[in-house]
Parts: C-alpha cells; structure tokens; sequence
C-alpha cells in the first residue's frame, strides 16, 4: 500500500495547515506538497509544550519510559512506510533505511531502560549535622531536574535516527521534558509519519498533546522564532556550520541566554603510524575508501583526511585509488549537498600545492569519489584544505617526519573523532600524538573507522568547536539526556514534599 502524506504540520495535538506550501524534492518517486511552517505555529507549538511540561515534567520516571517504548512500537509498526518514502525523499537504499529505523528505537528504548534504573538522576545526599562545631550542617539533596520544553532541528543526512524522534528528541522526552521539531525539509515524509507514531503514542499513554509538536519546512523566520520562542530552554541541532552558528548566536543574544547544543561539522582525521602502513597498508587503505564512500560520505564521521609519513604516500594513494575506483557514483540527499560538494571538490582542487589523484564528473544529484594529495607544508599554510567537504572526498596529508605529522595534528581544529591506524612498534609515535588528538576530538580510535557511533553509554558524539558548540555534552549514547537536565539542591525539606525519586 503506496504512502501518501497529508502535509500538515502536528502541533499539540492536532494536524494543521498553513497558508502556504511547499513542494518535496524527492531522488525519486512522487514530489508532495506539505504546509510551509510560520512564526506564529512555532509560538502556538511552545505555549502547548509549556504548558504540558508542568505535568510531564514532574511525570514517573516509568510513565515516560513506558511513552519511549510506545512510541518504538508506533514506529515499527509504520515500517514499512517510512521505508518506502524514505528511500523516495532521500535516495537512500533500503536497507540503509531499515538500519537506521533499528537504530532509532534502539534509542528510544534505550533511554527508556536508562531512566528506569535511576542513575541519571545523580542523586546526592549530605545528612544533617546539627552537633557540628563552630556552625551546624543542614540537610542537603540534590538531583537532577528537567529543564522545560526543548527544540530539535531534524539533520539533512539522519531521517530518522536524527531527525523527528531521533537521539535529541528521545533524549529530552527521556528527561521529561516536551519538544518541538523543525522537520528538515529533505524528508518531511517521512517526518510525517513518525510524528503520527509519536502522536499515537501519546495517545496510547493519556499524555498532554503539547508534549511533541512537529512544524514542517519553513522559512529562516521559523527557526528563528523557534530558539528565540521564551518557552524554549535548550536547542538540539545537527547540520551545517554557517546555519547552526546562526542560530547559536541567536541562543546567545536572548534576554535569556540558552545552551545551542549543535553538532556542526568535521573532517575526522586519519593517523596511519609508519609500521601499521607498512605491514597493512593496503587494508588500511581499502577500510578508508569503503568508510569514505558509505552513503555517499554523508556521515558527520566520514573520515576525509589521512595523514600519512611521505615515503608511504605513493603506497597508499596507490591502494586508495584502487579501492575507490570501484566505486559507482551514489545518489546525495539533496541538490543542495550535491552543490555544495561540487564546490568543495573545486575548492580543494585549485588549492596551492594540491595534487589531483581521482577527480570525477558529479551529475546532477550524484556523488563520484574524489582524491587529493598535499604535503605536510603546504597543509599547514592553507587553513581552508581542513574545511569539511560534506561527501566522498578524500585528502591525503603527507609529513616528512614524526614531528611534522605531531605539528599537523596540532593545527586541526576540534573534530567529532580522530583515528590512530598503528601496530605495538608505533607505541611510542602514538603516545606522542595521543594528547594532542583527545584535546582534538570528542572519540579518539585506534584501528578502525568512525563511521560506525554506537549507541551506548561510553559514547561521546561530540568534541570542541566547530565539531560541536558544547565539547561537554554528546548527541549519542545515554550521557546525552544530560544535556536537558540541571541539577538542583533541596536544603532541609520535608520528606514528604520532597520529589519522590529523592525521598
């Protein structure tokens, strides 16, 4: 049975319309026209949130788990399509779809298991000490508490697992408090459709309507009057670094200043140590182009920079250039990105210095894979080669010496991961270039590739500017509900109007 959407935004509870429209740009299939979003839904959206907060806020940690679990089930049982018109809006294949649906309600359930065991809460407990000397010590408790409604921006590149019911959105509904979603405009569909599951969901647990609302599209107005909206106490964003640094000043220009939690954009650089190149260079060298090229190289963690000593460069271009040449072109999630890799790819190329390996045709909506090779010297005279190239671009960065390659770790700017590719013998090179990368990156790995984050507690998804805006909090794994939480201290209050969880 085809899918079609009705184009309507869900604010508290209700699917409405707008006086204007848009058209989807699918990869394929048929284009739909769904309600352009306005300032004035977004206001209506957050006066419901707030309003619903003051009951899901203080809700049971078991109520909200319960909603989390409802709302996987309410996904899974629109399968099929989500599927189908996720692979129309993002020429995605699949399977890739199917993964990421698991991912999603991995997710969610997840933090439903995370907030029923408690430990989130950091419950503390100082008793009184009313003998002590010179001045007695009164009782003191503290726990973690909900911070108010949330806005989520839904990621061009994630349709499910960062976008509607993504890890923001799961995490703060984890929390307890309600959100609001900008759906991206490269799949609202799709968006659609899991925000019928969440809605259903709410149902299903007797929720207030203004727990979730979704406002599709829009214009700039939008997500502005979304961050600036006084309801909203914190922002979730993953996307480009122009548009997330805008609406980070706008956070930060409030008469109430809020955190921007926006993850924004990295290159993910490669070590290849002298000995793990020379014993296994050539599967060092197939393992980047598979990771360089997964989904197009549209991942946050696409690994786009090898760094490598310049008497084992020949090596490894040679072994890339292979493994990459088998790779067909792939379809890209919007014109916009296809664009905007084109004039990443030209960017590189006409720099001073960098020399073309594999330069491809890009067709309207395609990627081609492309390689670039540039000396260590000329890398660190040149800050834009370290600009992200959202795609299947790849730059290899040769250093002279052990020092040269410590010199260009140096120079990167903060990165969501950082890669150590050695064997026992580059022990001592690694410990060299260990500080520097975990200043660098928010997950540092050795032998492997990053474009697999898994979902879990010891995973950061996050690093220093402009990885992130906040290098304290992640995205991914349950350390991120901590990003919709602050603590508060309850100084000798009656048991019996004590939050329950602190009693």
């Amino acid at each position: 049975m085809t899918f079609t959407p009705h184009g309507k935004h869900l604010i508290a509870g209700q699917w409405l319309g707008g006086a204007e429209t848009f058209a989807s740009e699918p990869a394929h299939g048929p284009s739909h026209e769904f309600a352009m979003g306005s300032a004035q839904q977004v206001n209506e959206a957050c006066a419901a949130a707030e309003a619903a907060f003051w009951s899901y806020g203080y809700s049971s940690r078991d109520t909200r788990a319960t909603f989390l679990d409802t709302i996987a089930d309410e996904i899974e049982a629109r399968a099929e399509a989500i599927t189908e018109i996720g692979t129309q809006e993002t020429g995605l294949p699949a399977a890739r779809l199917q993964g990421e649906r698991g991912r999603t309600t991995g997710q969610l359930r997840l933090f439903a298991s995370h907030i029923r065991k408690g430990d989130y809460l950091d419950r503390r407990i100082d008793p009184a000490l009313p003998d002590r000397q010179p001045l007695p010590r009164p009782e003191i408790r503290l726990m973690q508490r909900p911070i108010g409604p949330v806005a989520v921006f839904g990621a061009s590149n994630f349709p499910l697992a960062f976008s509607t019911a993504g890890g923001d959105t799961a995490s703060a509904l984890a929390a307890g408090c309600p959100v609001v979603v900008k759906g991206h405009s490269a799949h609202p569909g799709t968006g659609e459709i899991v925000a019928e599951a969440i809605h259903a969901a709410i149902l299903s647990c007797n929720l207030p309507p203004g727990v979730f609302s979704l406002i599709q599209g829009g214009k700039r107005d939008v997500g502005t009057a979304l961050v600036t909206n006084p309801f909203i106490k914190a922002v979730g964003f993953t996307g480009s670094l122009a548009g997330g640094r805008a609406l980070f000043d706008l956070c930060a220009q409030r008469p109430e200043p809020i955190p921007f939690f926006g993850e924004l954009g990295s290159v993910n650089p490669m070590f290849i140590l002298p000995t793990a190149m020379s014993a296994r260079g050539e599967g060092i060298a197939k393992g980047w182009a598979g990771s360089l090229t997964m989904g197009a190289g549209q991942f946050c963690t696409n690994p786009g920079i090898a760094v490598v000593l310049a008497d084992q460069a020949g090596a490894l271009a040679e072994a890339t250039l292979s493994a990459l040449r088998a790779v067909g072109a792939q379809v890209m999630l919007t014109d916009g990105i296809a664009t905007a890799y084109v004039q990443g790819r030209d960017r590189i190329e006409a720099a001073p210095g960098v020399r073309a390996l594999l330069t491809q045709v890009c067709d309207r909506r395609q990627a081609t894979p492309q390689l670039f090779l540039v000396k260590g010297r000329d890398w660190l005279g040149n800050h834009t080669l370290s600009a992200e190239v959202f795609g299947p671009l790849g730059l290899i960065v040769t250093a002279d010496t052990p020092e040269e390659m410590a010199q260009i770790a140096r120079s990167f700017e903060g990165q969501l991961t950082a890669t150590l590719h050695m064997d026992a013998e580059d022990a001592a090179l690694a410990r060299t270039l260990l500080p520097i990368l975990e200043r660098k990156a928010g997950r540092v790995l050795a032998n492997g590739f990053p474009t697999g984050v898994e979902v879990c507690d010891a995973m950061v998804h996050g690093g220093p500017y402009p990885a992130s805006t906040n290098f304290g909090a992640t995205s991914v794994g349950t350390m991120a509900i901590r990003r919709f939480l602050r603590p508060v201290s309850y100084q000798n209050l009656p048991a019996e109007i004590l939050p329950e969880d602190l009693r």
